[in-house]
């Protein structure tokens, strides 16, 4: 499965801080359960990474 390839599995997607100082992404679903931590500083290029690719697919939805 790639980036472009559609599902219908339903996922839940959690974002929240660790009291370990981390930051961490928890997806959970019928086959996965994956938490994901991460230091602030990555977190916050992840977080501008999404702002980015969210701007690019606006602009592609817009064509």
């Amino acid at each position: 499965m790639g980036l472009n390839t559609p599902s219908d599995e339903e996922t839940d997607l959690m974002i929240g801080p660790t009291d370990q100082g981390m930051v961490r992404i928890y997806i959970q679903s019928t086959s996965v359960d994956l938490p994901l931590d991460f230091s602030p500083e990555d977190a916050l290029a992840i977080a501008e990474e999404l702002s980015a690719a969210a701007s690019m697919a606006q602009s592609v939805g817009t064509k």
